[in-house]
């Protein structure tokens, strides 16, 4: 039997083996990370679907509000340690500098702790009054802060291990991030069943229930990685005399990740604004909840997105630690070109299969379902053309995170969502009284204007062909 597949490709291989098959032999463990990620949301949304009487909209729509408010918090700080350690442990690899890659990783660990307890202390705290705020809907907003009280107290556990994948995704290994998602995944689902069903002799907790599951799940994922990395059998390892943060390290994080952070916290809080503009639309809660159910299945789109764009950005970020400008240039035009064909077909098969999709998690006896089932479906009719422009969107978003240059990122995600998507939603459904429809409309057209703009961008500015870390020296390259 053939174990290659089962391992992951070395620097020489990611350097000079062929550039699709090595994308594929990163992204293929990262694809499937990705499919059991979106699990943990999918699992949430199905059982809560099960509730006897089947779950109301408020409960639906709560959880789909829930998340730009908890992304929007957790983006700045998760923004700025997932680019810097991207960046800064794939190009140190590609250079062949494992120490300093290894310093990367120890110096972001000690930023993520400090900043996901601060993190999740103020939302716990504050997020309550900031739905009261937006949200008129008092049922929505009730059930929203069930759910995100408890994640925000679970705050480290969540994004700890996306810091621990991300730096073995950086080194090429996305086997190892894949087997302890998995673990996460096969816990959750029966944790989600008792506690928000019930079932087992545990107490009936719905949506709290739903936190609690994906709370304990990923703190067993946390705990896993922690003795992975406490046993310094990698090129990667908790080492306690790298831990304390270096002054000479603060300029070079800040210049990574300050742009990152912005851009994400700037394109989350767009989607806040975006919830709320919903939330003001005359069928509130079933566009909410018709929007949310859909939403979650398109995530199956971002699937390979998301795991071969960890591909690319490895790739993309050795090939520069190392110096190979052709090698650079060759993965992007191919990461990009792969990226576009596969999420073509994927958007097909979700526009053809949609009211079967749609209706494994909204339930005909459910109240409101058949105004939920109507909104989920008109948002894909929608929508699904534009998801070929989003996936370039997401290719350049990929290179540049591999490259640690973050400005034209964070100025590409400022104007898919501020300059294009926010406005013509607006415009669209109320100025022109188009209703939720016009939402779905100004969504679809900002993904076609931001992906164009996002090719231009990457054709016509070279600065994303510099490596940000000192170049090789004459003996490291030969070596």
């Amino acid at each position: 039997m053939n174990t290659r597949w089962l391992s992951p490709p070395g620097r020489e291989e990611i350097l000079g083996g062929p550039a699709l098959r090595t994308m594929f032999r990163i992204g293929g463990p990262a694809v499937l990370s990705s499919v059991l990620f979106t699990a943990y949301n999918l699992t949430d949304a199905f059982f809560i679907g099960l509730l006897p009487g089947g779950a109301p909209q408020a409960v639906m729509a709560g959880i789909q509000i829930s998340w730009p408010f908890i992304w929007f918090l957790v983006s700045f700080i998760g923004g700025f340690v997932g680019a810097v350690v991207t960046a800064l442990v794939s190009q140190n690899i590609g250079a062949n500098r494992p120490k300093d890659a290894n310093v990367a990783l120890n110096q972001v660990f000690t930023i993520s702790i400090i900043a996901s307890v601060v993190l999740g202390i103020v939302g716990f705290a504050f997020m309550p009054q900031m739905l009261r705020l937006f949200i008129r809907e008092a049922t929505v907003t009730e059930q929203a802060a069930l759910y995100m009280r408890i994640i925000f107290l679970g705050l480290p556990t969540m994004m700890i291990p996306q810091l621990f994948s991300g730096a073995l995704q950086a080194t090429g290994d996305t086997l190892t991030p894949l087997l302890v998602t998995l673990i996460g995944v096969f816990l959750n689902v029966p944790l989600d069943a008792a506690l928000v069903l019930g079932l087992w002799g545990f107490p009936q907790l719905g949506i709290s229930g739903a936190a609690i599951a994906t709370v304990i799940a990923q703190a067993v994922s946390t705990v896993i990685f922690l003795a992975l990395f406490l046993r310094k059998r990698g090129v990667l390892y908790l080492d306690r005399s790298a831990l304390k943060i270096r002054t000479t390290w603060i300029p070079k994080t800040l210049r990574i990740g300050v742009p990152a952070a912005l851009g994400n916290s700037s394109v989350a809080l767009g989607f806040v604004v975006m919830m709320i503009g919903i939330g003001k639309l005359g069928n509130a809660v079933a566009a909410l909840s018709g929007y949310g159910v859909a939403d979650r299945i398109f995530g199956l789109l971002f699937i390979a997105t998301d795991g071969l764009g960890i591909g690319l950005t490895t790739m993309i970020g050795q090939a520069l630690g190392a110096g190979l400008m052709d090698r650079t240039r060759e993965v992007a035009r191919k990461g990009i070109q792969a990226l576009l064909l596969i999420v073509v077909v994927e958007a097909a098969f979700v526009y053809f299969a949609r009211v079967p999709l749609l209706r494994i998690f909204i339930h005909g006896d459910a109240a409101g379902a058949a105004d939920s089932l109507r909104e989920g479906t008109r948002f894909i009719e929608l929508f699904a053309a534009s998801m070929p422009f989003l996936s370039a969107f997401f290719a350049a978003q990929a290179i540049y995170r591999g490259s640690g240059h973050n400005v034209p990122s964070m100025i590409l995600g400022i104007l898919r969502l501020w300059v294009f998507r926010i406005p013509l939603s607006l415009v669209f459904a109320y100025v022109l009284g188009m209703g939720s429809d016009g939402v779905w409309i100004g969504m679809s057209a900002s993904n076609v204007l931001s992906g164009l703009v996002a090719l231009g961008y990457i054709a016509w500015k070279g600065g994303w062909q510099r490596s940000r870390i000192d170049p090789p020296t004459s003996e490291e390259t030969t070596a």
